[in-house]
Parts: structure tokens; sequence; C-alpha cells
């Protein structure tokens, strides 16, 4: 897939294996890559360096601990990347996740927190070291003491459903969360069985206002009080956001700010408080390199689509930072496009618009960023379309 001739660049382009920045190939910078490539696909790109201080203004600035939600982007090398800077706990949905994590980073502590998981994944990770536990309904705790063998070591997180509102790109009310009546029946029964008990929500994915946190937190505090539980966690989740065009969210100290604020508000500051960040460790810290199969009117055909890394371009009308590259310079007027990917289904449709140089045509490649988190993660196989290269830019 790659070229690494010497005629072709000044220096190789691949390092040696041993000297390739947690397993991928690396590159000083994005032209770098895209010279040395020989394949048809799109690029996959990571920056670590990103990643990294992602990673540290988590690791430094959350009043918590901080576990990465691994969905959001599961490749190994991104898990290497984030325990390399210090992050210890990683949040697990599937068996799959599990051993990816357990296999890539063994010391890892994970966190179990989907709410309703198969008999088979409860009692494999609990078989692997895993206790903490999500939960939503008295059938789901039935499951997880039953596959566990009634295991006196388990930390129990009830997940809550928060009342509606707040301003998340993606609210995630209705699938998951016990109401509040529930809330109270699951946490008295809960108690008595758990070494650890907590209770967890969501403010919903990519959320706009920090005040969200602060807004869950009276409801938590309300509803404890009724139930009269001592609870030992508390675990906020993820929706912190990532900086796309039209989506310019607070700067990340904020919600910190806020959060530690509505913490010591409510009394919950002596608790062990939890925080599930995934888009916003990952999502800044990659993008797709596409080439531009062919050029029709303001409308670019690329080798990379909605069933690839840009999912939320075309079902969310996201409109992702894009760059130019090119050996050659390119035009200094700018002008809109709209994105078709590869596939033979005409929706698989960008509508965006993407502002690129006016003169952007076949041959050329753009990098759309900001891609790090769900995009690759998203990515499928479908009318074989699909890329399996991913690349580090040191740059």
């Amino acid at each position: 897939m790659f070229n690494p001739a010497p005629s072709r660049l000044a220096q190789p382009a691949i390092l040696p294996d041993f000297d390739r920045p947690f397993g991928l190939p690396a590159f000083n910078s994005v032209a770098e890559a895209i010279a040395a490539y020989d394949g048809d696909d799109a690029i996959y790109v990571l920056y670590p360096k990103t990643i990294e201080s992602a990673a540290q203004t988590f690791l430094s600035g959350f009043p918590g601990q901080s576990v990465y939600a691994v969905k959001a982007n599961p490749h190994p090398a991104v898990l290497k990347i984030l325990w390399s800077a210090g992050m210890r706990g990683f949040d697990v949905a599937s068996i799959r996740e599990i051993d990816l994590v357990r296999t890539t980073c063994p010391d890892a502590e994970l966190y179990l927190m989907h709410p309703v998981k198969s008999r088979r994944t409860i009692r494999h990770a609990y078989q692997v070291g895993v206790r903490h536990f999500a939960f939503d309904s008295m059938a789901e705790l039935g499951k997880i003491l039953v596959e566990t063998q009634d295991a006196t070591d388990l930390h129990l997180h009830l997940r809550l459903a928060l009342p509606a509102g707040g301003s998340a790109s993606m609210p995630l009310e209705g699938k998951y969360g016990a109401d509040y009546d529930d809330a109270i029946e699951l946490l008295r029964a809960a108690r008595p069985v758990a070494a650890k008990l907590g209770v967890c929500f969501h403010v919903g994915s990519q959320c706009m206002d920090p005040a969200d946190y602060i807004r869950a937190l009276p409801y938590v505090h309300g509803l404890l009080e009724i139930a009269e539980v001592q609870i030992e966690s508390l675990d906020i989740g993820g929706g912190f956001p990532v900086a796309y065009p039209g989506l310019e969210p607070a700067p990340t100290q904020d919600y910190f700010d806020r959060i530690a604020k509505g913490l010591k508000i409510f009394g919950f500051e002596y608790l062990e408080i939890i925080g599930e960040p995934g888009r916003a460790l990952c999502g800044e810290g990659g993008s797709t390199l596409t080439r531009v199969e062919l050029r029709k009117g303001q409308d670019l055909y690329l080798n990379e689509g909605s069933y690839g890394s840009l999912f939320d371009a075309a079902q969310c009308a996201w409109k992702y930072p894009v760059k130019l590259h090119r050996t050659d310079e390119a035009a200094k007027e700018m002008e809109a496009f709209r994105f078709f990917g590869p596939t033979c289904d005409s929706m698989d449709t960008m509508a965006g618009p993407f502002h690129l140089p006016a003169d952007t045509g076949e041959g050329d490649w753009i990098e759309i960023c900001h891609l790090g988190a769900y995009g690759q993660a998203l990515a499928t196989r479908f009318n074989g379309f699909q890329s399996e290269t991913t690349v580090a830019v040191l740059g």
C-alpha cells in the first residue's frame, strides 16, 4: 500500500518497525503520507500529539477520574496513545472491546457501562477482572448478580434517565436509563448487594452548554434524598464536545469549572467522580485523506463517503473542516462544494457546503478533519469500499 522508495521522498516514508510510534507507519507531514501511498482507498490519519494533549487536558483539569469511551475510536493505536498519556480507565460495552483493551493495555481498569448486556458478556467481563457494571432495570441487576455468582466486590452504577431538554447535538433520552420512581426502587435494591454503589447519567453527545451538567445534579440530589440511600460514586458520563464549523463550544475548562462548582453546591465533591470523555479525546486527533475521483460542477466524487468515515457529515449534515493537499499551488479563490461517496447508493451524499479552492478537481487529496471520533469507528465495508490504512502524522 505504501511505496517507501527513496526516489519518491527525500527520506524513507515508513519508519522501521522498532521506530513506529504506537505501531503505525509514521510520517512528518500529510504530504509525506500521500506521496508514499500507492493504494486506491482513503487514508485514515491519527495525530498522536493532539490526542495526547487532549488526554492531558482531562487528566489535569477534570474534577475526578477520566475514563475513555472506547466506542469513540477503538483503534489499538488510539488506546496506546491514551495509555502512554496517562489514561488508566476505559469504558467498554462488548466482549470485543473488553478483549481489545485487555490485549492492548493489560493493566487498564475497565468500566462496563452499557446498561443492557448479554449474560455471556457479563460472565466474561467478571472473569477477566471487570468490577464496574452499569444497570437501569431490576432485570439487568438480576442478570449481573446471577452471572457473577453473587459476587461481593461489585461496583454497581445505576444509569438514570434525565428529564428531557438540554443543548446536546445528539440527545440520548429514550433508550436507556431508569425513571424517577424506578430509580428509587433500584437504588434500594442494589445497596445491600454492592460493595460500591453509584449513579451515572449522560447529558447527550456533543453537549454545547456546560450548564447541562449542573442541571442534572439537583435531580440526582433529590432522588438520593427520597431513596435514603448512600452512594460512593457519581459518573457524569460523556458528551464533552469538539469544535466543528457551526458548532463552537465553550472552552473545555469552562465545563470542568461548572462541574466542580455543581459538585460542591450539592455536596457531591466527597464522592468518587467519574467522567467518560470519548469524542473530546480523539475527535480532533484524527482525519480522513480522501481523493477526488471526478468533479461535476460543484459536486466532488470521492473515494470515501457516508458508509466510510463520513457518516455524520451525511446523516447529521455536520460540516467538518477541510483542507486541500496537492503538490502545486491551488487557486486562492474558495468555492462551496458538495461531496458524494464512492458507493452506488445515492444516499451516500454529504451536502456540506465544504469550502475548498475553486480549482479543486480529479486527483486532488482532501483532508477532512476532526474525524478521529466516531467517523473512523463507524466505517463499513459496504460495496467493497473501505480503508484498511491508518497512519500517524507526527508534525
